[in-house]
């Protein structure tokens, strides 16, 4: 592996995280690229079940201090993160995926009995209520998170760019282009504001931030 690689990751990391690029050798820049708050928001119309996409809206339900009254209904989530943050609580998973697009299958088939309130941010993608819409099943919305772009430049000439969702490149792009970089992404979701813009795309092998980083060891070994 060449020396001084310079990545850089479009959040804030762990120590722990942050220590699995140091002591492989990287040279790491670190800046968050987006801004999520907590959103003060009526509960009062919550149904059966439950959907979770971010472990953001768990922690802004918590946060909101009416959480508790919600942990005897079902749950359904995206995501390793989100999910056990939800069992952290109380909550009972009924069914993780690692895509919107694949829980929005499964509640539209195997679930479609059930009603159920959908908990997002302001930025959330059309996928899975569009498809909850087209079956006809019962649901509501209720945003309880709010996501800002915060973009920065960055002068420094960088070999590896981690990327960890769609809202965190739109931000990188507004103050900052590609070039040679290679992105690493926590999903195809995340990697679809890439496409048409470089072929230098490596999608980690689960949505964790650990497979990210290991995606990027793994990459640059080869160099």
């Amino acid at each position: 592996m060449q020396n001084n690689l310079r990545i850089l990751s479009t959040k804030k990391l762990q120590i722990n995280q942050r220590d699995l690029l140091l002591h492989a050798g990287f040279r790491l820049i670190e800046a968050d690229f987006i801004t999520v708050s907590p959103k003060s928001t009526d509960l009062s119309s919550v149904k059966e079940a439950l959907i979770f996409t971010s472990s953001n809206a768990v922690k802004s339900v918590m946060q909101s201090g009416e959480g508790k009254k919600f942990t005897g209904k079902p749950c359904f989530c995206v995501g390793k993160k989100t999910r056990l943050l939800l069992e952290r609580y109380g909550f009972e998973v009924v069914l993780q995926k690692d895509y919107a697009t694949q829980l929005a299958e499964e509640l539209t088939t195997v679930h479609r009995h059930r009603s159920f309130t959908f908990f997002c941010g302001n930025l959330r993608k059309n996928d899975l209520p569009e498809a909850l819409t087209e079956s006809g099943i019962d649901f509501n919305e209720v945003e309880v998170y709010t996501t800002e772009l915060t973009p920065c430049k960055i002068d420094t000439p960088l070999q590896g760019i981690l990327f960890f969702s769609p809202s965190g490149v739109r931000s990188f792009l507004k103050s900052n282009t590609i070039s040679d970089a290679v992105c690493f992404c926590i999903g195809t979701t995340t990697a679809k504001p890439l496409e048409g813009l470089t072929r230098n795309i490596v999608i980690a092998y689960n949505t964790e931030i650990e497979s990210v980083i290991a995606a990027v060891a793994k990459h640059f070994k080869k160099i």
